[in-house]
């Protein structure tokens, strides 16, 4: 007589000794292992004493890596592994069963939706329905808001001005060679001084070999007298305009 399960997810464990069973929820994967029942013909064997040690006991609940057959090969690897099996451990076998999966249901819940059987973890009681096809709405609401707020950190993130430096690059030019000059104050090349010029107007850094100033525009190297503003020639003691003393 073929055995049909309230599910169609489920393990047979049982062996000469008894007879043990693993239901499976249809979602999570995560299974009840009923109680073991002993075999009655094969303890008249004689042979149960050493074959029953380290069975279960009682009832449990147990993860995906037992081994669950499917419905579409589940008859034809039963029919193996108990080939051989007397009548009368088969007859015990099929009460085994039923009395398995009355045990097993108080553990699972149908869903009246896609009529999938699911553990208490899968199962929304308010809706009699799974959580596939009812989710709970605690759940959705803590799950998106979750989703939002990495969102949110990301667009923080990404608008976020972390490096305050200066990124701009300025080649020096030795004045005197025109090689490049890659740090010191000396011109690798010719020894020349490459020290960055101060203007003397607003006291900006200046190019090596610039004419004027880049932020004031004044002329790089003119003198200028403090009293009329004249320009003079660098070097210049006395103001060629108003002949002021030049420092």
């Amino acid at each position: 007589m073929a055995m049909h399960s309230f599910t169609r997810n489920y393990a047979d464990n049982s062996s000469e000794a008894g007879f043990e069973f693993t239901f499976y929820c249809d979602i999570c994967g995560d299974g009840y292992k009923t109680r073991f029942i002993e075999a009655k013909s094969y303890r008249k064997s004689g042979f149960l004493k050493n074959l029953t040690e380290g069975l279960s006991t009682g009832a449990r609940m147990v993860g995906l890596h037992e081994l669950a057959y499917g419905l579409d090969r589940g008859g034809d690897i039963l029919g193996q592994k108990f080939e051989g099996m007397s009548p009368a451990w088969r007859k015990e076998h099929e009460a085994a069963f039923a009395e398995a999966m009355n045990e097993a249901k108080g553990h699972f819940h149908r869903c009246h939706g896609c009529q999938r059987w699911v553990c208490d973890a899968d199962f929304n009681d308010d809706e009699g329905l799974c959580v596939e096809c009812a989710p709970r709405t605690n759940t959705v609401v803590a799950k998106a808001r979750s989703e939002r707020l990495v969102e949110e950190v990301r667009e923080k993130a990404a608008a976020t001005s972390v490096y305050k430096g200066d990124i701009s690059s300025q080649q020096i030019v030795c004045p005197e060679c025109g090689k490049p000059v890659a740090q010191g104050k000396f011109c690798s090349n010719c020894g020349a001084s490459v020290s960055l010029l101060k203007c003397s107007s607003c006291g900006a850094e200046l190019q090596a070999g610039a004419k004027f100033c880049s932020e004031c525009g004044s002329k790089v190297g003119a003198c200028i007298c403090p009293d009329c503003g004249a320009d003079n020639q660098p070097g210049a003691k006395f103001c060629c305009e108003c002949g002021s003393r030049l420092d």
